[in-house]
């Protein structure tokens, strides 16, 4: 044997953060898709940002191998938040949208027009969370009842039929303004219904 020393081994690479990472942010990336069990995905995305640019450290210094893991971790892994910063905007829009449609006022009024003597409507009246239906015997047409409402409950229906002397018979609702919908029958206990608007 010689007198020179032997060099010590290097330091065996320490890839396991870039592993990590890349774990982290594939996972995170494909659960970040899905709408309620995507809120795993945050801690998952954001702790494989972390691990891919420690790891892309190390691997600047010479103390990790696998710097093209490290750099796909912290890409899945931005791609991932991305998709989740986009669901969080889209969720508040969303819940601002209800927020303002349960606060919007409308007004609904229900007519009814024709010739028939005898009619018996039935109609829905409204409240914030639920609607009454009402009944009423109308001996002379025009009829008209209007209602002005708020709430997330804001459909409602109408329907009316002639008597025994018949006669036609029209109903008619309107929503701001607006003819949601009309029906018209003729005869003996000729039935008219406007729903669905």
């Amino acid at each position: 044997m010689t007198g020179y020393p032997m060099a010590p081994p290097p330091p065996p690479a320490q890839n396991g953060m870039g592993i990590a990472s890349f774990v982290l942010g594939l996972l995170g990336l494909l659960t970040s898709f899905i709408p309620v069990v995507g809120i795993v995905a945050w801690p998952m995305v954001i702790i494989g940002l972390v691990l891919g640019f420690v790891a892309l450290g190390k691997a600047g210094r010479g103390m990790a191998t696998n710097r093209g893991m490290a750099v796909a971790g912290i890409v899945l892994s931005a791609l991932g938040l991305v998709v989740c910063v986009i669901w969080v905007v889209l969720f508040g829009k969303a819940a601002n949208d209800v927020k303002e449609e349960a606060e919007r006022e409308v007004t609904i009024v229900y007519e009814l027009s024709g010739e028939a003597k005898d009619v018996t409507v039935t109609y829905t009246t409204f409240g914030d969370t639920t609607t009454t239906p009402q009944q009423e015997a109308v001996t002379s047409l025009p009829w008209q009842k209007d209602f002005k409402t708020k709430g997330l409950l804001k459909g409602g229906s109408m329907s009316a039929s002639t008597g025994v002397d018949g006669g036609s018979l029209t109903c008619k609702v309107t929503v701001d303004g607006v003819v949601k919908k009309t029906e018209t029958a003729t005869g003996q206990f000729a039935i008219v219904t406007c729903t669905g608007f």
